[in-house]
């Protein structure tokens, strides 16, 4: 089996080939390289958005990988969620010189040391991160095939490229998806993945959110937080 934290890595754009190391260690020349050529970031979810490559995550979300970025926006929004804070507004988004976001504690429930955490839940998150990108009916077998060739130019193969084809190809299973997530934080993890690979600019998106968010049963404060806190998270690359 392949290795899925590190797919989950190269689906957000963590790792950046030819860069030296990672968003936070050479941030700006990143997100040049982003700009000038999206393939050359790893970013496989931008590959799967099509046209929807100018998105980014602020601060040092990314740097802290991929798995750890979906936990930590899924403990934060959690954690104020419980403690009956008013959703975050776009003022409170990290920016790239005072980044916030950190790995949520051990003992969250949340992240790589929690059963969230597994190599198996992680493909779940993957999987959800595809259904998500999907949602809106525009990859049809020619587009899949186009996805595939820019894939594997972004240096994903093997059985890593062949989970991803296998997912393209097979029509969205939410029962599935919902009974993997058997923990409240699998649940917020799972959604949280999901808001982040998309932002929801047509009905078809934000109806499959909201029936992910109904069949996961997250309470709709609970959703609003995520919702906020992604949105937050995000920034817009200049074109």
């Amino acid at each position: 089996m392949f290795d899925a934290k590190k797919l989950l890595d190269q689906f957000l754009g963590s790792q950046v080939p030819g860069l030296g190391g990672s968003v936070r260690d050479r941030g700006g020349e990143a997100i040049q390289t982003a700009k000038n050529n999206p393939m050359k970031t790893g970013a496989i979810a931008a590959v799967l958005l099509g046209t929807k490559t100018g998105r980014s995550i602020a601060g040092n979300a990314l740097a802290i990988g991929g798995l750890a970025a979906i936990a930590g926006l899924g403990y934060q929004a959690y954690k104020n969620y419980q403690a009956g804070q008013a959703p975050a507004a776009p003022s409170d988004a990290p920016s790239a010189n005072n980044p916030v976001l950190l790995p949520p504690p051990v003992e969250s429930g949340f992240g790589p040391a929690s059963p969230a955490g597994s190599n198996e839940f992680v493909l779940v998150l993957i999987r959800a991160m595809i259904a998500a990108a999907k949602a809106d009916g525009h990859i049809d077998d020619p587009e899949r095939a186009l996805i595939m060739d820019k894939i594997k130019a972004a240096d994903v193969s093997g059985e890593a490229a062949a989970f991803i084809e296998g997912e393209l190809a097979s029509p969205t299973d939410i029962d599935a998806l919902v009974a993997a997530a058997v923990t409240e934080e699998q649940r917020v993890e799972l959604y949280t993945a999901s808001r982040l690979t998309i932002d929801p600019d047509s009905r078809a998106e934000r109806g499959y959110l909201d029936l992910l968010a109904g069949r996961l049963g997250l309470a709709d404060q609970l959703v609003d937080h995520i919702e906020a806190t992604v949105s937050s998270a995000k920034t817009t690359l200049s074109q």
